[in-house]
């Protein structure tokens, strides 16, 4: 055995990671802003019919990408493309900020960094991809 051998079990969680108890009142939260959000409010009411039913396919995406989970299994790009023609630069940057807000209020300062940064890198690509549907 090497001095830096490490044994996971019984380690403190890494100050990045968020603990899967925390997900669902951090999604909640969140989207209670986005749903009362005069510029996301009115896109995303009209998309989600069945608000529980969304809350929990977005805890399963966040626990699958923060904690590898694998429990999500939908597809995210193909969702946001369905209101391509809808969706604007100005809502990925509001969507951003509300997202900030929450996890700084709710999550210690290094998880939620982590989910910022993983939040931006999703939002990024999937503005690109809104912009190529929205220009054709």
């Amino acid at each position: 055995m090497h001095g830096y051998d490490v044994k996971l079990a019984g380690m403190a969680r890494p100050e990045t990671a968020i603990e899967e108890a925390e997900i669902p009142l951090l999604v909640r939260s969140f989207y209670d802003r986005v749903r009362n959000d005069a510029m996301l409010g009115p896109l995303f009411n009209d998309a989600v019919h069945d608000w529980d039913e969304h809350l929990a396919r977005i805890g399963d995406f966040w626990s699958s990408v923060m904690l590898s989970t694998g429990r999500y299994k939908g597809n995210p790009m193909a969702m946001h493309m369905l209101h391509a023609r809808r969706i604007t630069p100005e809502m990925f940057d509001r969507w951003l900020g509300l997202w900030v807000i929450t996890t700084d209020e709710l999550l210690p300062r290094h998880t939620a960094s982590a989910l910022q940064a993983k939040a931006t890198r999703i939002a990024e690509n999937i503005k690109a991809a809104v912009r190529i549907i929205a220009t054709q």
